[in-house]
């Protein structure tokens, strides 16, 4: 059994793509689904150990996969993991802009090393991957690049560091879009909403308490899944999207659209999940509960 895209088989074949993020989550899944469809996946993360294991995974299955160690946040890394990515692979046909990382906090508590800890994580670091796979391949030769943003329309309380981060690379994703056109490369993001992945896992108690809540703010009345993420990023890195550049696809079961000045939410149980990813586990989070204040 492998991964079951609903995208044709080979889609892919003799394409290189860069996933920062690719070593849990979203990232892992989209690996797995790109190499399922024919492309040489650069996986990119800071622990080498998680790299390590999807590395193994996808090789498993009959994939090709390179691994590079990079903190995205730091310029002279980013610069020699692509040049890495070129030397091993001969190209970079497509760029997922995934990595990146929130913690809960009320504005007013924020500091100021932890707002710009957060901005260089979700947004500076985005801004370096782009830049550097433009300059040394895309310019000469065309290419995709998917930027992962988030649930943060209409603000993000208790967010808002990252919030104004993932805000700034939603714009960043529209400007490089009209800046690169002429160059064949096409820009886009895939906002992401409630999506179930490890990344519930890293939270705090308290936060963990109010992922509880979210299915029940939103229309679709349920958490994503990893595999409806990934196939939006498949969708806008193909052929199919091809007069696609500067837009947004949002996976977020429309919470943005729940407005609860004009109308009730409606509890149901009619949303049916897509999931395509064959080791995809639930996170503790929804399996066990939350972590215990005294964790």
């Amino acid at each position: 059994m492998g991964y079951k895209s609903v995208f044709r088989n080979g889609l892919f074949d003799g394409q290189v793509v860069i996933v920062t993020g690719g070593g849990s989550g979203i990232g892992r899944c989209v690996s797995h689904e790109l190499s399922a469809l024919g492309a040489i996946v650069a996986i990119v993360g800071r622990d080498p150990e998680k790299l390590a294991a999807v590395k193994a995974e996808i090789e498993a299955e009959g994939g090709r996969v390179s691994v590079h160690v990079c903190d995205i946040r730091e310029e002279t890394q980013v610069i020699e993991t692509i040049e890495s990515v070129l030397a091993s692979h001969g190209r970079v046909d497509a760029l997922v802009n995934n990595a990146g990382g929130q913690y809960r906090k009320a504005l007013k508590e924020i500091s100021t090393k932890g707002f710009e800890a957060v901005v260089r994580n979700n947004l500076t670091g985005g801004f370096i991957f782009m830049r550097e796979v433009y300059n040394r391949w895309m310019e000469a030769h065309g290419g995709a690049i998917v930027n992962i943003v988030s649930d943060m329309w209409n603000g993000w309380p208790n967010y808002a560091h990252s919030g104004a981060a993932r805000a700034g690379m939603w714009n960043l994703t529209e400007s490089a879009a009209s800046e690169w056109a002429p160059a064949g490369v096409r820009i886009n993001a895939v906002g992401v909403g409630g999506v179930a992945s490890s990344g519930f896992d890293t939270y705090t108690p308290e936060a963990q308490r109010e992922i509880l809540k979210f299915p029940t703010k939103i229309p679709m009345q349920r958490y994503g899944t990893v595999s409806e993420v990934s196939a939006a990023i498949v969708y806008l890195l193909s052929p199919a999207a091809a007069f696609i550049t500067g837009s947004c696809i949002r996976v977020d079961g429309g919470a943005p659209n729940a407005r609860i000045c004009y109308n009730d939410l409606t509890p149901h149980h009619n949303s049916n999940a897509f999931n395509g990813f064959h080791l995809d586990v639930l996170p503790k989070l929804l399996t066990e509960g939350p972590k215990s204040d005294n964790a």
